[in-house]
C-alpha cells in the first residue's frame, strides 16, 4: 500500500507516524510546501517573543527523524499542484529545482491546512507588512525585527495569534497597537468576558483600537501607516496582520471534491472526502459541532492530531470515527489565562436559541491558603433541556483544568446541573470543597428549580427606568462607600432581616454584592418573606470590569464616573 500525504504538520505528521505503527510495509511519502515539517505552529509567537529561545525547538521532526524512526519518506519544498483522481496520481512541484513530477498513490491524505486571510486594501503588498503562519514567517518577522531596529508595531487582528503576537512583541520591548474591527478581542468570547482582556492589554501598555477598520497601509519613510475608516492613521515600523485564516482548499477544489463552509472540505466521520481513497484533515475541513450539530471549521491542532490518527486506522483497515469538535481551546495573555468552549451569547443571539446564564467569580482554590486568586466564569445552557451550550473563564491558575471539566460535560452530554455532582479533586493549594465547576451547577440547579431568579448587567438600563424597582447592594458600609453602582441603596446582608419592614412588598427588589454570594443569601431571604427579588449575575466586582469597559470603549472619560459614592 501507498500513501501519499499532503501537508507534513499536525494532521499529516501525525497520521503518517501512526500508519506505520499500524503496517510497517507501508510505503509513505509526505510532500510539504514549505521547509519545514512536523513544527509547533503554536509555539511560532513565542520565538519571536524569546520564551522559546533556539529555532530547532520549533520543529518536532526533520526529514532525516522521520526516515530514521518510521521509515518515511518526507520531501519539504515540494508543493502538490494537481491531482488526477482517474490515475490516482498527484502532480508535485519541487520549488527548489523548478522541476514538476507525477506521484502514484493507492490512499491520498490532503492536510495542507489554512491560510492568512489578507485585506483586499491598498497596500496590503508592503515588505513592511507580516502574517504569521509558518517557520519561515517566524523567522522573518524576528530577523526584521532584529536588523530594523523595531521599536514601534501595529497588530491587525485580535485574535489568538494578534493576542499572542502582541504579548511577544511587547517582551521585545516593542511599543504595540493592536487594531481590532469589532468592539472586543478574542471573538469566542463575549465582550463582558473580553472585557478583562482589555484591562490587561492596557495595563501592559498596549494601545487597544476598537471599532477600527483599516482601509488602506501606506508606506512612509520611517516605517508604515495603517489608515481607518474615519481617516486617522497610525504609524508603526512594521505591522502584522492576524485577521484570521481560511481552509487552503485550491487544490481540493481544482478535483473536484466537495466543499462547504468556508469553501472546506467535506468529510465524513472516517475524515474521507467525496472522493474514494481520498482523506482530509486539519484546518482544512468542516467537521461536525457537537453543540449545534452543524458542520464548522474549527482550526485548533487539538483536532487535527486527532483526525490524522483516525485517517491511519480508516487506511489501515480498522473502523475509527472521528465524531465532532467543542473549539475547546485555551489562551495566555502576559498573567491572564482564557478558556472557552461551545458557543457564546453572540451566536446565541444571532441564531435566535432561547439560553439561560450563570456568571460567578469564584477563587481558583481555598481563599484560606496564600495565593488564592480569583476567576471569572460564565456558563451558558438551555434552561428546559439543561444542554449546556458553552463557557468562558477568565482568570489565573486554574483556568484551564475549569474548561476541560466543563469540555468533558459538554462531550458526554451532561445536564448543566450536573456540573453540581462531579467528585472533584480538592485539596487547599488546588481547589476548594466546592470547586468552582461544582459552584456553576450549584447556581444553574438553583435557576432551574426556581430557587433564585436573576438579572443581569445588559438589563440595568432599563431596570433603572422602572417605578417599582428597587436596588439593593447588601455588602458592607465600607465596601459600598468605596463604590457601588449609581441607584443602589446599601443594607448590609447581616441586617436585612431587621430592615425588612422599611421594604415595599409592591415593588421588585434587585440585590448585588461583590461576587454574588451574599445577593443570594439575601434574595432567599427576601423570596421567603413574600418580596419579589432577583439576584445580579456577577456581582459587583464584575459590573464595575464591564462597566469601566464600556466607559473607555464609549470615550466616557473618566471613567467609573457611574460608580458613584456611597449616599445612604
Amino acid at each position: 500500500m501507498k500513501v501519499v500525504i499532503v501537508g507534513g504538520v499536525a494532521g499529516g505528521a501525525s497520521a503518517a507516524a501512526r500508519i506505520r505503527r499500524l503496517d510497517e510495509s507501508a510505503e509513505i511519502k509526505i510532500f510539504e510546501r514549505t521547509g519545514y515539517v512536523s513544527y509547533a505552529n503554536c509555539g511560532l509567537p513565542y520565538f519571536i517573543g524569546g520564551e522559546i529561545e533556539n529555532r530547532e525547538d520549533l520543529t518536532l521532526q526533520t526529514p532525516k527523524s522521520f526516515k530514521e524512526r518510521f521509515n518515511i519518506d518526507v520531501f519539504v519544498n515540494h508543493e502538490v499542484i494537481k491531482i488526477n483522481k482517474d490515475k490516482k496520481t498527484v502532480l508535485v512541484k519541487d520549488l527548489t529545482k523548478d522541476y514538476v513530477f507525477e506521484e502514484s498513490y493507492d490512499k491520498l491524505l490532503l492536510a495542507p491546512g489554512a491560510h492568512p486571510i489578507l485585506p483586499e486594501v491598498v497596500g496590503v503588498g508592503s515588505k513592511k507588512i507580516f502574517t504569521l503562519r509558518t517557520v519561515e514567517d517566524t523567522f522573518e518577522i524576528f530577523d526584521y525585527i532584529k536588523s530594523q531596529k523595531v521599536k514601534t508595531a501595529t497588530v491587525v487582528g485580535g485574535g489568538f495569534i494578534g493576542l499572542e503576537m502582541v504579548e511577544n512583541l511587547i517582551k521585545q520591548k516593542i511599543k504595540v497597537n493592536l487594531v481590532q474591527k469589532g468592539d472586543h478581542v478574542l471573538n469566542p468570547v463575549d465582550f463582558d468576558m473580553a472585557s478583562l482582556l482589555h484591562a490587561e492589554l492596557r495595563k501592559n501598555g498596549v494601545n487597544l483600537l476598537l471599532n477600527k477598520n483599516v482601509v488602506e497601509f501606506k508606506e512612509t519613510a520611517s516605517g508604515i501607516r495603517a489608515v481607518f475608516e474615519e481617516g486617522e492613521e497610525i504609524e508603526s515600523q512594521i505591522i502584522i496582520l492576524a485577521i484570521g485564516v481560511l481552509p487552503e482548499t485550491s487544490l481540493a477544489k481544482d478535483a473536484g471534491l466537495e466543499l462547504g463552509e468556508k469553501g472546506s472540505i467535506v468529510v465524513n466521520e472516517r475524515m474521507e472526502t467525496s472522493e474514494k481513497d481520498i482523506f482530509a484533515v486539519g484546518d482544512a475541513v468542516s467537521i461536525k459541532h457537537l453543540v449545534t450539530g452543524t458542520r464548522a471549521v474549527i482550526s485548533l491542532a487539538g483536532p487535527a492530531n486527532k483526525q490524522g490518527r483516525i485517517v491511519a486506522d480508516n487506511i489501515c483497515g480498522r473502523n475509527s470515527k472521528f465524531v465532532g469538535g467543542l473549539g475547546t481551546s485555551v489562551l495566555k495573555l502576559f498573567s491572564l489565562t482564557t478558556g472557552m468552549v461551545g458557543l457564546n451569547e453572540s451566536l446565541l443571539k444571532r441564531a435566535g436559541v432561547n439560553y439561560e446564564k450563570v456568571v460567578l467569580s469564584p477563587a481558583n482554590h481555598a481563599t484560606y491558603y496564600p495565593g488564592a486568586q480569583a476567576m471569572t466564569m460564565k456558563v451558558i445552557f438551555d434552561p428546559k433541556t439543561e444542554k449546556i451550550f458553552g463557557a468562558q473563564i477568565v482568570g489565573y491558575a486554574g483556568v484551564d483544568k475549569r474548561i476541560d471539566v466543563i469540555a468533558t460535560a459538554m462531550f458526554n452530554n451532561m445536564k448543566a446541573s450536573d456540573l453540581k455532582d462531579l467528585d472533584l479533586a480538592y485539596a487547599p493549594p488546588y481547589s476548594s470543597a466546592k470547586d468552582p465547576v461544582n459552584m456553576a451547577g450549584f447556581m444553574i440547579d438553583n435557576i432551574v428549580t426556581g430557587t433564585v431568579k436573576q438579572f443581569y448587567y445588559e438589563d440595568l438600563e432599563e431596570i433603572k427606568k422602572d417605578k417599582n424597582a428597587f436596588l439593593l447592594d447588601t455588602r458592607t458600609i465600607n465596601e459600598f462607600k468605596r463604590g457601588h453602582a449609581d441607584g443602589f441603596v446599601n443594607i448590609p446582608v447581616d441586617s436585612l432581616r431587621k430592615e425588612l419592614s422599611k421594604l415595599d412588598k409592591n415593588k421588585k427588589i434587585y440585590v448585588m454584592c461583590q461576587s454574588g454570594l451574599r445577593s443570594y443569601i439575601a434574595t432567599r431571604i427576601l423570596m421567603q418573606n413574600g418580596f419579589d427579588a432577583y439576584n445580579f449575575a456577577g456581582g459587583f466586582r464584575y459590573y464595575q470590569i464591564v462597566h469601566d469597559e464600556k466607559c473607555v470603549s464609549s470615550k466616557i472619560m473618566p471613567c467609573g464616573m457611574e460608580i458613584k459614592n456611597a449616599k445612604n
